[in-house]
């Protein structure tokens, strides 16, 4: 009995490694594609184009919301799910979907006219036809996810980012300006769905089962109120922009949040697909579930911590460099939203833990809580001081939200909060002693690559022999964890 738990938890991490592996070889190989593809575009293309396309994405990424509804979670979380189960819920997104872009289609004028910015209304009715697509493939996904079979998923995400990406250069270099944009959108979602659809191996039924919506749905339920309130919270500071301030504004919040969201979300995104049907495995061996926990909170802030601390010392050369002068007004808020970026890389590790044990109701309650918060400190930040104010409201509210759902990890969890700080202040105290050494060479008269090539040369040193010297214990954990590693042919 025992050989046979051991070999189960060694089978686990050997399909984690791979997952890992293969979630980072999909996140930043993608998210390599993007950067390149942003950085053409945004030559091509003016601050109005990515505005108008930032003002709809509150509304696209609502009703996505609404259409995975908390099931894809609830399928995960459920330790063998039927071919009923996951019937049930294609049809009922199916459904949905085309519901939701009906609603959207039919408002679009209100919309627009809430802008005051008439060519909103065709940009999202067409912009609108993704939540059919992704309605299309949200069971395939979350099957190879339950299965951990990242590999599959990788493949499928880097040929039509790849596809969408050289259509949408090609679209916006012949003057297409922001439907190029929509069409990238567009044919992601296309491409994604036509390759799982394959990859996935995967037929619904004819069949749609009351009983399994209603089982699904008691765990889903509040996971769908949760990420509504998190969509709805994550995406207001754009709508205050959008309604208050031009297009162009926009366009630079809009530019500098996806430059930003590149380092914060990327590694803990990469994590958390795979910390959630791993965390759900080890759910009831509670000391196995706070030692997986902790380290990977404790990785994530290894290398998250740095990388936006380094962002915000060569935030004004990196984006002269990257998207021309004519973006250099998005500088402070890139660096305003990078101080954000250090809690929000923490939020979604803590958040799925406490999903992966079932206590969705919880979240619910929580978020709802952390959500009236945050929402009214960046109404109060932003009638005090305009758009700076809204912007620090952000940021404050980002380091509440880390905090309350640390909390509940600690509360239903064991891994204590204080415990949870004392793991994160070390790896902080170096990543700020790397950052004060590094931004010396910005008082040098330098070109914007060779501030960039000198302060992330000092800065990476820096942080690496400071680690060396004091972050022992994180430095073996990871060399333990690098010289485990494993493709596995999942």
């Amino acid at each position: 009995m025992k050989n046979k738990k051991i070999n189960a938890n060694v089978g686990l991490k050997q399909k984690a490694i791979s997952g890992v592996i293969w979630s980072s070889i999909q996140k930043f190989g993608t998210m390599g594609i993007s950067f390149v593809s942003n950085i053409i575009l945004a030559r091509l293309l003016t601050p109005d184009d990515y505005g108008c396309v930032g003002m709809l994405m509150i509304f696209i990424t609502v009703a996505n919301t609404f259409i995975d509804g908390g099931f894809g979670s609830a399928l995960i979380q459920k330790k063998q799910p039927t071919q009923e189960d996951y019937s049930t819920i294609f049809y009922w997104n199916l459904a949905l979907s085309f519901i939701l872009y009906a609603i959207l289609f039919f408002t679009s004028p209100l919309i627009a006219g809430f802008y005051n910015l008439a060519m909103l209304s065709p940009v999202l009715r067409v912009q609108g036809l993704v939540l059919i697509l992704n309605s299309l493939s949200i069971i395939q996904l979350n099957r190879l996810r339950k299965q951990l079979k990242f590999k599959k998923i990788s493949i499928v995400n880097l040929t039509s980012a790849t596809i969408s990406v050289g259509v949408t250069i090609y679209l916006a270099y012949n003057g297409w300006g922001v439907w190029a944009l929509v069409a990238q959108q567009l044919l992601m979602s296309f491409f994604n769905t036509v390759l799982l659809w394959i990859v996935a191996g995967w037929m619904p039924s004819f069949i749609f089962s009351y009983q399994s919506f209603k089982e699904l749905f008691s765990f889903g339920g509040f996971i769908l109120l949760s990420n509504l309130l998190n969509t709805l919270g994550n995406n207001i500071q754009g709508i205050l922009i959008g309604k208050f301030f031009s297009s162009h504004t926009m366009g630079l919040y809009s530019q500098a949040r996806k430059l930003e969201e590149v380092a914060s979300t990327s590694l803990s995104n990469v994590v958390d697909q795979v910390s959630f049907p791993v965390l759900a495995e080890v759910k009831n061996d509670k000391t196995r579930l706070i030692n997986v926990l902790r380290k990977l909170i404790t990785s994530i802030a290894f290398f998250s911590f740095p990388i936006m601390l380094l962002l915000i010392a060569i935030a004004k050369p990196i984006i002269v460099l990257l998207y021309s002068s004519k973006w250099i007004e998005c500088v402070p808020y890139f660096q305003i939203l990078c101080v954000a970026g250090i809690a929000i890389s923490l939020q979604n590790i803590n958040y799925y833990a406490v999903a992966a044990i079932g206590k969705s109701k919880d979240l619910f309650n929580w978020t709802l809580i952390k959500r009236i918060v945050c929402f009214a400190l960046i109404i109060i930040g932003f009638l005090i001081y305009n758009i700076w104010g809204l912007l620090g409201g952000m940021v404050i509210g980002s380091y509440v939200m880390y905090i309350i759902n640390a909390i509940l990890v600690s509360n239903r969890i064991g891994y204590k909060l204080s415990k949870q700080i004392r793991d994160l202040i070390p790896i902080l105290i170096v990543a700020l002693l790397s950052y004060v050494l590094a931004t010396v060479s910005m008082f040098f008269n330098l070109s914007s690559l060779t501030a960039i090539l000198v302060t992330s040369f000092t800065f990476m040193v820096s942080y690496l022999l400071l680690s060396c010297i004091f972050l022992k214990d994180k430095v073996k954990d990871l060399k333990e964890m690098l010289s485990s590693l494993k493709f596995n042919k999942s």
